[in-house]
């Protein structure tokens, strides 16, 4: 009798031992996969991160100052349908191309200068190289079109 105790007794410590093996893989194999998909969204918004707006005063040439607007690419690769949504209205400057390691400078609306102050960052849409749609808002933050379609109340 004491030979079926210790039988039963070392089946269910390894039974135990299984399940518990078992619980320890799933949880490690969910692990790598959160860190493979942030690595995969980290190299997904890799070339939009380093994509800039701004609007700043310059001098022109005959010493007047002009408000234009300034688009950093930081990135290697070029960004596509580059445009600059005005807050005022329907209307957006269209820029188009912006290649890599270039800013791009472009005439800001002359009635934006009486209440210019600083430079200060602003609303930028484009694609990337790989065809996804950006948009970096004035306060700097980075969405996708995919995660805006997903969060339509944003």
């Amino acid at each position: 009798m004491d030979s079926d105790w210790i039988n039963a007794a070392g089946s269910v410590f390894s039974a135990l031992g299984t399940v518990g093996a078992f619980i320890v893989g799933f949880v490690l194999l969910r692990r790598e996969q959160n860190r493979q998909a942030e690595r995969a969204e980290d190299e997904r918004r890799g070339q939009a991160a380093r994509i800039s707006a701004w609007v700043e005063a310059y001098r022109k040439p005959d010493g007047a100052r002009e408000l234009a607007f300034h688009i950093h690419n930081a990135s290697q690769m070029p960004i596509y349908e580059v445009e600059l949504p005005m807050p005022e209205g329907d209307d957006a400057e269209f820029v188009g191309l912006v290649p890599p390691g270039q800013t791009i400078r472009r005439p800001a609306p002359a009635s934006w200068l009486r209440s210019y102050l600083d430079p200060e960052p602003v609303e930028i849409e484009f694609l990337d190289s790989a065809g996804r749609r950006w948009t970096r808002n004035e306060q700097g933050r980075l969405t996708s079109a995919a995660e805006s379609d997903q969060n339509p109340a944003r």
